[in-house]
């Protein structure tokens, strides 16, 4: 479908050239250069094979496609859009939000997808900020979508399926593979939030970097996981991972162990992504997991115990990865046979690593230092100064703190800002972290710097007990001796608080600034 009139808000606002990160583009991943990503990923070979496994129904890729198409022609005929426009899609993870976030694409719309536990305040500024005109959302959370305003149209997915179910087709819009295809919003804990823009041919990039050559997923497997769409980890280990590959995925629309785990169960499913705080909740069920193949963990960092931990249990090595917004999806990662335990592995082939110090030098193998990355894809905010701060001499430096061993494998050591210095010594929260959840009483745990008159700041640990433990004195104290008999003594948390549950974004991530302010 050629159309004159296009909205090119999303590209006039992208940052000049110039702050762009340098893009590796190998051949096989340079595309055509007319491509529509929902397009591709709809047009497989398999149309007759089960895509989307919902509560009620399985969808084929052939009935998947028509339920988009129906709905583009909605969005285009009932509710104006034209290419370029951007879409707001909220709702829980399930084949309705699926068949929306491929119908915005096939119409040429772009979308910017919002977590099911954001309030109108919070919508309200990525409405702003991305001029938002459209919206296609959950009717169980339209009040909070029609408070925060801003948007010309909008629909509730049943509505929307109503009006659909009398559509025709859709010749899919002709979009460029640099067009823009969606607008991903990073959590916003501090100031405002930044939109990561993303193109179709960025869309198919991570499916053909991360997921063919580490997942290698093949048209048998069955993907789940508990990460929002919203959220671009569970973007592509849900529904773009599977469908590159012919495989199909099982949404899981309520959070929690007890539904992934029915999920796992009644769908058979061969593929887990989930973060480390479900994988150390799945070890302490009896959950029957037999059917997995593959674990994959992202979102926060996965514990070596915990990691070892599941390989006991199940025979599974996880797949444990890092990734960010900016980046669409994981750039280090080592395949299950190639893991370390503790490790994030290797960079994914057609990413480059380095740890550089604060003038972008390299550092030696086992020097902590700033995490730098480049690839297919990269950072490219929406008219957004903090761009220049993302993007250094062509490099995503990612506000991470890693070192690097002797054979090239990253090991995580903090986020920047989250490294602990006290009386002159650097220390790795996450270290004092993966000590502590190594006793048998803590179910989760957060170490922050706290201020402190003598040493400048000291270690704080923030932890959430196993069910039924009482928190005292007497176990902060045997917590304190825990980590100092597993790490040098000078980490050891010098307080610690109990809490009944840490503070968490809406993609999961523990809100450590929240911490830092909660002093006793």
């Amino acid at each position: 479908m050629e159309t004159a009139h296009v909205d090119s808000f999303a590209r006039d606002h992208l940052p000049p050239r110039e702050q762009w990160p340098h893009l590796l583009v190998t051949p096989e991943l340079e595309y055509t250069e007319r491509l529509n990503a929902a397009e591709e990923l709809l047009a497989g070979p398999w149309a007759d094979r089960p895509c989307v496994h919902g509560e009620d129904a399985t969808w084929t890729y052939a009935e998947l496609r028509e339920r988009a198409e129906r709905i583009a022609r909605v969005l285009v005929e009932d509710m104006g859009l034209v290419p370029g426009n951007r879409v707001l899609l909220h709702g829980p993870n399930g084949p309705a939000l699926v068949a929306c976030w491929f119908a915005v694409l096939l119409a040429g719309g772009v979308v910017v997808a919002t977590m099911p536990l954001l309030r109108a305040g919070e919508l309200a500024k990525v409405i702003r900020r991305a001029q938002i005109s459209h919206g296609l959302v959950d009717a169980r959370l339209a009040d909070e979508v029609r408070k925060a305003g801003g948007l010309r149209e909008l629909l509730t997915f049943d509505e929307l399926g109503e009006r659909a179910a009398a559509a025709g087709g859709f010749e899919p819009v002709a979009t460029s593979r640099d067009d823009v295809a969606l607008i991903a919003f990073t959590s916003g804990t501090t100031g405002e939030p930044k939109g990561c823009v993303h193109f179709h041919r960025d869309v198919l990039a991570i499916c053909d970097t991360f997921a063919r050559k580490i997942l290698d997923p093949s048209p048998e497997d069955v993907f789940t996981g508990t990460a929002p769409l919203a959220f671009t980890f569970g973007l592509g280990v849900l529904v773009l991972f599977p469908m590159r590959f012919g495989a199909s995925f099982a949404p899981v629309a309520t959070p929690g162990m007890d539904p992934l785990v029915e999920t796992v169960r009644r769908h058979g499913v061969t593929t887990l992504a989930t973060a480390p705080t479900m994988y150390r909740a799945l070890l302490r069920a009896s959950a029957d997991l037999s059917s997995l193949r593959t674990c994959v963990s992202a979102g926060e960092p996965l514990p070596a115990g915990v990691a070892r931990a599941w390989h006991e249990r199940t025979g599974i090595r996880i797949v444990d990865g890092i990734g960010s917004t900016e980046m669409l999806h994981i750039f280090i990662a080592a395949r299950a046979e190639a893991s370390k335990f503790g490790s994030v592995g290797t960079p994914v082939p057609g990413y480059e690593a380095i740890v550089v110090d604060a003038d972008m030098r390299p550092l030696a193998a086992g020097e902590v230092g700033r995490l730098a990355v480049r690839g297919p894809t990269g950072c490219r905010y929406l008219s957004d100064p903090r761009q220049t701060e993302y993007v250094i001499d062509g490099w995503n430096v990612t506000g991470d703190a890693f070192r690097v061993d002797e054979d090239g494998y990253f090991w995580f050591e903090a986020r920047n800002d989250d490294l602990i210095v006290s009386s002159g010594y650097n220390i790795s929260p996450f270290e004092v972290e993966t000590a502590l959840l190594e006793h048998d009483a803590v179910a989760e745990c957060a170490v922050v710097a706290s201020p402190d008159e003598d040493r400048g700041h000291v270690v704080k640990a923030f932890v959430v007990l196993t069910e039924g433990t009482p928190g005292d004195t007497a176990l902060a104290t045997a917590l304190q001796d825990h980590v100092k008999q597993h790490i040098a003594p000078y980490k050891y948390p010098r307080r610690v608080e109990f809490l009944d549950a840490l503070p968490r974004t809406p993609t999961g991530k523990v809100q450590r600034t929240e911490l830092r302010g909660m002093e006793t």
